[in-house]
């Protein structure tokens, strides 16, 4: 893509904040609650963002991500605790006295203005010249490729270029953060997936730190170099994508970010670097000791799998070494042309899936067939049952 945008302005220093790998705390919240009618929208919560990084908040409806992006942005007060930018207080400062731009839903073009003047308006009140404007908008405009929309009106725009003009106008001002509440929910499923893409590109291109608010799980794991996965007001999971997924902290982040196999079982004795769980019916599954919760007074906890990551095969079939195992019969199995998908019934009674690809190498188990579950040790993690309901809608937390 043509242009540039300068990032190297005074107003982006973070002079003072503490760093992690050279890399400064754009955002620090330190003990943050939010109540509203005696209910912690957002409960004692503590965040670091670190510059440059694509970061995202997910979770479902009522978790408190997007009133936690509020108060980032200045458009709600903390009950308590303080937020940091760039290593400055900013707790009640007004959302103009912060180096913070939003990118909300709606997009809030202005329709009687062409691209041009929408996305030029905050360089206006800046009070810049007319071939400074000129020239940055110019810029953002090759960024978000729109550069020759210049004298359309947001009105002759689709939805997803009324998204790139907000974005232009919002980065245009080159702040330190950029927030952005669920930008891509009024688009379909396929610009939906282009823009993924596109703004993760976006983001690498122009170096600003992102802050992206989204209950879709895809969204979050498509674009963020790392995510917060939130419940009640609470963060459960922090980290990349990848470790998230792979290794989640708690049965909800377990379920809530792709689909997981979950079975109750009873910690056992920790043998090196694994320890031994034993499952209802008396199968004993190993786990890495690092994906192992530390237990309260109790001994209870849930082993998982991801459905993708079991190997399924007719009963008999030997166990690899170095593999956990699993005797069951199918219910349901079904070809979906990429593979086939099972439903199982494990020996305990649990209902477990498979995903298996279509690599055209064996036939596949049917309906009624017993076959035998293996997959690696190293996909095997272990989580605390979870007590409590998942969140409901909350007219707080503003989706």
């Amino acid at each position: 893509m043509g242009g540039s945008l300068d990032t190297t302005d005074e107003s982006r220093s973070t002079a003072g904040a503490t760093t992690r790998s050279d890399h400064p705390v754009v955002v620090c919240l330190e003990d943050v609650t939010k109540i509203f009618e005696d209910a912690p929208a957002v409960d004692d919560l503590n965040l670091e963002i670190y510059d440059g990084e694509f970061f995202s908040l997910l979770g479902p409806s009522g978790c408190g991500k997007t009133t936690t992006l509020r108060m980032i942005g200045g458009f709600e007060e903390p009950t308590s605790g303080r937020i940091l930018l760039g290593g400055r207080e900013v707790t009640y400062l007004a959302p103009y006295h912060r180096d913070v731009n939003t990118v909300f839903q709606s997009y809030a073009l202005f329709p009687h203005l062409n691209v041009f003047d929408n996305v030029a308006f905050g360089l206006r009140r800046k009070k810049l010249t007319k071939v400074e404007v000129a020239r940055r908008v110019g810029s953002i405009l090759e960024i978000v490729d729109l550069p020759h929309y210049e004298k359309r009106k947001a009105s002759q725009l689709s939805g997803g270029q009324q998204q790139r003009v907000a974005l232009a106008r919002a980065l245009v001002n080159e702040p330190t953060l950029l927030l952005l509440d669920e930008p891509m929910s009024a688009l379909d499923a396929k610009l939906r997936r282009q823009m993924q893409i596109e703004l993760k590109r976006i983001q690498s291109q122009v170096g600003i730190t992102f802050l992206y608010v989204t209950h879709d799980q895809e969204e979050a794991m498509t674009m963020s170099d790392r995510l917060a996965v939130m419940r009640s007001g609470k963060i459960e999971g922090i980290g990349s994508p990848r470790d998230v997924y792979d290794s989640p902290s708690t049965e909800f982040v377990a379920t809530f970010l792709g689909a997981s196999n979950l079975l109750a079982g009873t910690l056992e004795a920790a043998s090196g670097a694994l320890s031994s769980v034993t499952l209802t019916d008396g199968t004993s599954l190993s786990v890495p000791h690092e994906r192992v919760p530390a237990l309260a007074g109790s001994t209870t906890l849930k082993v998982g799998v991801r459905p993708e990551k079991i190997s399924i095969g007719v009963a008999g079939t030997s166990v690899p070494a170095g593999h956990n195992a699993l005797r069951g019969r199918v219910r349901v199995s079904t070809f979906t042309g990429v593979g086939n998908q099972y439903l199982v019934d494990s020996v305990s009674g649990t209902e477990l899936t498979v995903y298996a690809q279509n690599i055209g190498q064996e036939l596949a188990p049917r309906s009624g067939d017993e076959v035998v579950l293996t997959w690696p040790i190293e996909h095997t993690f272990a989580v605390v049952p979870m007590t409590g309901s998942n969140d409901e809608e909350s007219t707080n937390d503003e989706e």
